[in-house]
């Protein structure tokens, strides 16, 4: 067999009532939503229940799936230990899971187990599972999602039909995870102008079996939405690849400020033109190419420099035909580097180090690739996902307030004798000069009281 279906579901304590206290009266068109899918669900007669869900174990760059017999979890953590569940995992398909995704080549597996007790992403499904149909008559797989890109995630939930086809299970998929936590001014996490705008898209996405949509949110969109399922959602896409799905949109609801949508999606027959993943590749080439020839010459120079380096291991000679502000000018520079939306390196000079600016880019260029201690050193094979760009940095002046500071226009530098921390302006999640000073501070391995000089600067920002 292959995935009988799937369903997109949240996971907020406040809706069971043993927690809510009567507050879950205010999302009953969540609850009835809820029952709904887990009838339908209960009358496909599913053999073994895979949860995916964003409070599992999770690791940047690695899908863990939970390993042993059995697992066990109440929900104490939000004083309702009453509300108590046991699961048998489904070990045979734990391991067939495993082999394939080593076999294509897919970061995953059971090591590295940091949470054996069950986390309420998957309890609160169990929880409506259980009103429909005994839990004991069914094997389970946990999953956590991982920080690696929507294309790796399809394939694992392509892994995961697999399986499910190698072993003849009749499966069913639950993509644990709420939508944005930013609905509501009153809300626990307040409000963002991106919050109620990746909502309505993943609402509507999920609505339509548009998956290629959800894969292609930008990740500057899904960050500042303080997303929680979509990667749950990813996954699950791979999972019905190449199948007609008939979806249905059953709720949606953000009145405590968090977006809770509930989806159920049929698969119907095979249907080659779904080919989501091949699709959105070539998307991303598309608007890769499209960047490129975007790009002005000092992102070109830092793109060439890493390009050259990576490929030669030494430093990109000077090229001919350079604007000549590139030869003449002498500056500090930052080259930033990016990758799925992420950053990737960024090292910079705040002063020149070198005879020109040229000359600047195209050493930074290589630090941010390969000196930046965050990260691994660029590979060749990720060079042609590498979106650069470059500051170039007036000279900084001291100045005596943090009033003369403007998060969007100045960059700081905060110095306490020969310790340094510099932070550069207009970064997405520094809004307030205090987070900007603090983060320079931090950088710097400056404590908070400690006296320091302040100094600003301005850039010219190239991408």
């Amino acid at each position: 067999m292959a995935i009988l279906a799937a369903a997109a579901v949240p996971h907020p304590p406040i809706i069971l009532p043993e927690v809510g206290q009567g507050e879950e009266k205010k999302i009953e068109a969540t609850t009835r939503a809820y029952h709904e899918v887990m009838a339908r669900a209960t009358a496909l007669k599913p053999e073994t229940v895979v949860i995916i869900s964003p409070h599992a174990t999770i690791y940047a760059d690695y899908f863990h799936i939970s390993p042993g017999e059995r697992a066990s979890g109440d929900m104490g953590q939000f004083r309702a230990t009453q509300v108590k569940f046991e699961v048998a995992y489904d070990e045979e398909f734990v391991r067939e899971l495993a082999g394939i995704c080593e076999q294509q080549n897919i970061p995953a597996g059971t090591l590295g187990a940091r949470q054996p007790r069950l986390d309420h992403g998957t309890m609160i499904p169990l929880y409506f599972l259980r009103e429909h149909l005994p839990l004991e008559k069914l094997q389970f797989v946990r999953i956590g999602f991982s920080g690696l890109a929507a294309q790796e995630h399809y394939r694992f939930g392509q892994c995961i039909a697999r399986a499910a086809e190698r072993l003849g299970r009749r499966v069913l998929l639950i993509a644990s995870g709420d939508l944005s936590h930013k609905l509501k001014k009153d809300g626990p996490y307040g409000l963002a102008p991106e919050g109620p705008v990746f909502d309505q898209l993943a609402a509507q996405s999920l609505g339509k079996a548009d998956y290629l949509s959800l894969m292609a949110v930008e990740p500057e969109l899904a960050e500042a939405a303080a997303e929680c399922g979509l990667r749950s959602f990813w996954i699950m896409a791979g999972a019905l690849d190449r199948r007609a799905v008939k979806a249905e949109l059953l709720s949606y609801e953000g009145t405590f400020g968090v977006g809770y949508g509930v989806a159920w999606e049929l698969p119907e027959g095979e249907d080659e033109s779904r080919n989501l993943c091949e699709q959105y590749l070539m998307l991303r080439r598309e608007a890769m190419e499209k960047t490129r020839a975007g790009e002005d010459a000092l992102v070109r120079l830092a793109r060439a420099s890493l390009e050259y380096y990576v490929q030669h291991h030494e430093a990109l000679p000077l090229p001919e035909g350079l604007p000549p502000e590139l030869l003449q000018q002498r500056s500090g520079a930052f080259v930033s580097l990016k990758k799925d939306g992420k950053l990737r390196g960024c090292i910079g000079t705040f002063l020149p180090t070198r005879d020109n600016l040229a000359q600047e880019i195209i050493y930074n260029a290589i630090s941010a690739g390969t000196h930046d201690s965050r990260f691994d050193q660029v590979t060749a094979e990720e060079l042609p996902e590498l979106v650069y760009d470059v500051d170039v940095l007036t000279e900084p002046e001291p100045i005596d307030s943090p009033k003369k500071l403007d998060v969007r226009r100045y960059g700081v530098i905060v110095q306490c004798g020969n310790r340094r921390g510099l932070l550069l302006p207009d970064l997405a999640g520094v809004d307030t000069v205090e987070q900007q000073i603090d983060i320079a501070r931090r950088k710097g391995n400056i404590g908070q009281k400690e006296p320091v000089q302040l100094y600003r600067f301005e850039v010219a920002r190239h991408t």
